[in-house]
């Protein structure tokens, strides 16, 4: 009983909570970090922009307990009433075939648009703009088996420098930071989502599918947009959150024991929750000893 008051009161409320490319099924799937987010967050919708599940790589050989715990997390949390949306990319484009499909809380699609406090989000993965992007293919290559490897020899140099006492180092981020061709399609895929959502009117458009967290405005002569992208749970453990009508990039390593106040009045209720959640805690510790 206590357990489940504690539980209750330290989940963060947020209205949405946005994830995409955690590619389930493949060794650079940081599994167990997303599981302790999807954990620790109460959203009424989980948007899921696609590359959830890795189906171009998929392995009966390697599907660890911690990834079929994700997929049990996100069915657990539509039994619960959370609304779950999830929206097909390019590694798990088989799902595209049910595209429009709802069963209970699940909804499938390839793209949605939703109303917030008056302003238009327009959600989608990205994949779509591959094919007007000079190298994308070439640098999708980099999400395929090679990543897979890199991610692998990475994790080994990792744990020499954890040994060491030294920071970890991103192998594929320094590769991608110094390749010119993937730093310009990085930067025509933000241009080109921001072109379109002047042209049709969104106020927002999120995206995911270049692993790469950002929120950045563009203002045309035509109106303006926020971009914004949710990252990937392989490197960056990253989410998208919309709360007290804004948006926040939330970041596992940096963010974890960070709140997402709106203004004082709720720090202080939040911080009475958890005094109080603590107390419960201290008691039913004391009555074990």
């Amino acid at each position: 009983m206590h357990h489940n008051i504690i539980t209750l009161k330290l989940k963060r409320k947020v209205e949405i909570a946005v994830i995409s490319d955690v590619h389930l099924g493949t060794y650079g799937c940081h599994a167990k970090q997303l599981l302790t987010y999807l954990n620790s967050i109460n959203p009424k919708k989980l948007i899921l922009n696609g590359d959830i599940i890795d189906i171009w790589q998929f392995n009966k050989r390697y599907f660890p307990k911690s990834h079929l715990k994700v997929i049990k997390k996100i069915m657990t949390m539509a039994a619960e009433g959370i609304q779950v949306i999830y929206i097909t990319g390019n590694h798990d484009d088989m799902l595209r075939k049910f595209s429009n499909t709802t069963i209970g809380n699940i909804s499938i699609v390839d793209k949605i648009v939703l109303e917030l406090d008056g302003k238009k989000a327009w959600f989608f993965h990205g994949d779509v703009f591959d094919a007007s992007i000079q190298n994308a293919r070439w640098l999708a290559k980099l999400g395929g088996y090679g990543y897979d490897f890199l991610i692998i020899i990475n994790r080994l140099i990792n744990w020499f420098l954890v040994k060491l006492g030294k920071e970890k180092y991103s192998l594929s981020k320094k590769i991608k930071n110094s390749v010119k061709g993937a730093l310009k399609y990085i930067s025509d895929f933000e241009h080109i989502a921001m072109d379109l959502a002047i042209e049709n009117d969104y106020d927002y458009v999120i995206c995911g599918h270049i692993h790469q967290p950002k929120m950045q405005q563009k203002e045309t002569k035509k109106g303006k947009t926020t971009y914004l992208n949710s990252g990937d749970w392989v490197e960056n453990f990253t989410a998208l959150e919309y709360q007290f009508k804004r948006w926040k990039i939330y970041n596992y390593n940096h963010d974890k024991l960070i709140p997402f106040f709106a203004d004082s009045d709720v720090k202080e209720m939040e911080v009475t929750d958890l005094i109080a959640a603590i107390t419960i805690f201290n008691t039913k510790q004391k009555k074990s000893n």
